[in-house]
């Protein structure tokens, strides 16, 4: 009887070592973590103080650009402390940043929305590899890993970009991006008089 009373307490103590934490993932723009839907919501859900963790995150990212998008990871302890990881923006955004576009291609595969060179793709790899989850992999995988990237976005990498060819470009594509805006608006509308 001794012995499984004492294998019982042994086993006790290796449950209770399990950890039962959390992780949050999510994208939060810099210096504007708010208390409100969706994030207060998340926070609620893991018994974060709200104020205390939106007030760490904007001080945290006060030397950023507002409105960035920044990969957050928060790993919520026992005792509702929590680890905050924040991470570089994502590979989308630098990406539409370096082609100067607002949004990525509706048919990736039919057409482009924007161009970006090898230079630019090389300088954006090296910013990304100081997230700890590339920090591993040597810089010619997260080169590859961001063609792949832009091809999904619409973004054609080339050699070499004219900036007059590139800008008579952009104003082609506003054109057709205005086009395609307004087939959504009225794609919406049908929808909602069919649901009215």
């Amino acid at each position: 009887m001794s012995k499984s009373v004492a294998r019982l307490k042994s086993m006790k103590k290796l449950a209770e070592k399990i950890d039962h934490s959390s992780t949050l993932r999510t994208n939060i723009p810099a210096g504007m973590a708010a208390a409100g839907p969706p994030l207060g919501p998340m926070l609620g859900q893991r018994n974060i103080n709200i104020a205390a963790f939106c007030k760490d995150f904007n001080e945290k990212t006060s030397n950023i650009k507002q409105g960035i998008p920044l990969p957050t990871r928060v790993r919520v302890n026992a005792d509702r402390s929590y680890q905050l990881v924040i991470n570089q923006p994502p590979a989308s955004y630098f990406l539409k940043q370096a082609a100067g576009v607002n949004r990525g291609a509706m048919e990736p595969v039919k057409e482009t929305c924007g161009k970006i060179t090898l230079k630019h793709l090389y300088e954006i790899a090296k910013i990304k590899s100081q997230d700890a989850a590339l920090d591993w992999k040597p810089l010619k995988e997260i080169c590859t890993m961001l063609i792949a990237t832009a091809r999904t976005c619409g973004i054609e990498v080339v050699k070499e970009l004219d900036a007059k060819d590139y800008e008579e470009f952009l104003n082609e594509r506003k054109s057709i991006v205005e086009e395609q805006k307004r087939l959504l608006q009225e794609k919406r509308e049908a929808k909602m008089l069919r649901t009215a």
